[in-house]
């Protein structure tokens, strides 16, 4: 089982440059006078296919070789990743096949659909994905892409952090979202470019598999809970687990309503739209504020697909 190390990370960043945005970071002094501390946010939700899911497809795509290539690609995704799987392997030119969840988000469904891929359809529960997904790659011989649980999904999602870290690189903490674990691993490489930056991670108190797999030091399944950051219903892998151990310093959780209220706070006062999951990081600034009260705070705003029929304050 191999393992991604900052090397990797700085790779991923040379190869998808041409594929991806460098996305802007924005302040806001109503919320650093609101934390009591000066916040950063790396605003993802304006990355390619609205997430930072592209740097990772992305570099998981570009870096098959042709003969693998030639076969095609397959994934499990409630979303973001399935969009962002379809779009890199429309850029190589290459079939794409996406299982998602029945009850997926219509926006992201049609997404993934104008990207060109296939689509498989399956339950809710994580585990019924990955069986469905085991039959696809059986029918096609495709490569399967995962989510988070793979060696350059992981590097190409720490690219974000690495440049918050170039354009900011006097944090004191970085805050991501972790479901997968993806995006937190790749942060956690990243910011050896800046060994003083503690990374924490953020998960709704529903779903807290990860909080407790981190605090327990083994891999708890995930709850089938309902959360209104639906993208991070999914669980830690082996490939994750042991970066996000060894490198991340905590994993804290926060409620429902704090989620809401970040989001449309972000809505609001900052006219960014993001969707839950990318506000559950912004919820612990307000439900753990002695952690970072009078620091400098990294905050990943991990993606921009709502779908404005379903906000969850309405």
């Amino acid at each position: 089982m191999a393992i991604p190390v900052l090397a990797d990370v700085l790779a991923a960043a040379q190869r998808i440059a041409p594929y991806i945005h460098r996305t802007p970071v924005f302040t806001s002094r109503i919320l650093d006078g609101m934390c009591g501390a000066t916040i950063f946010f790396k605003a993802e939700c304006f990355q390619k296919v609205g997430a930072f899911k592209a740097r990772g497809a992305c570099n998981a795509v570009f870096a098959l070789p042709e003969a693998q290539a030639a076969r095609g690609v397959a994934t499990h995704s409630s979303g973001n990743h399935a969009q962002a799987v379809a779009y890199a392997a429309g850029l190589r030119g290459i079939p794409a096949t996406v299982v998602m969840p029945e009850d997926a988000p219509p926006v992201k469904i049609a997404a993934v659909r104008d990207y060109g891929a296939r689509i498989v359809w399956a339950g809710a529960d994580p585990l019924a994905r990955e069986r469905a997904v085991e039959r696809v790659l059986a029918e096609t011989g495709a490569i399967f892409i995962h989510p988070s649980n793979d060696f350059h999904v992981i590097a190409g999602q720490g690219t974000a952090a690495l440049e918050l870290l170039a354009d900011v690189p006097d944090l004191d903490v970085l805050l991501a979202p972790v479901g997968g674990g993806g995006l937190l691993a790749g942060t956690a490489l990243a910011a050896e470019t800046a060994p003083q930056v503690r990374v924490i991670g953020v998960e709704p108190a529903a779903v807290d598999d990860a909080a407790r797999s981190f605090r327990d030091g083994r891999i708890y399944p995930p709850t089938d809970a309902p959360t209104v950051a639906d993208g991070l219903r999914t669980f830690l892998g082996n490939v994750t687990f042991p970066i996000i151990r060894t490198r991340v310093s905590d994993i804290v959780t926060v409620t429902e309503a704090g989620i809401i209220a970040a989001m449309r706070l972000v809505w609001e006062r900052m006219k960014i739209v993001i969707e839950p999951s990318a506000a559950v990081p912004v919820a612990a600034l307000f439900e753990h504020p002695d952690l970072w009260r009078g620091r400098r705070v990294g905050v990943i705003l991990s993606g921009g697909n709502v779908d404005l029929a379903r906000l969850p304050w309405v």
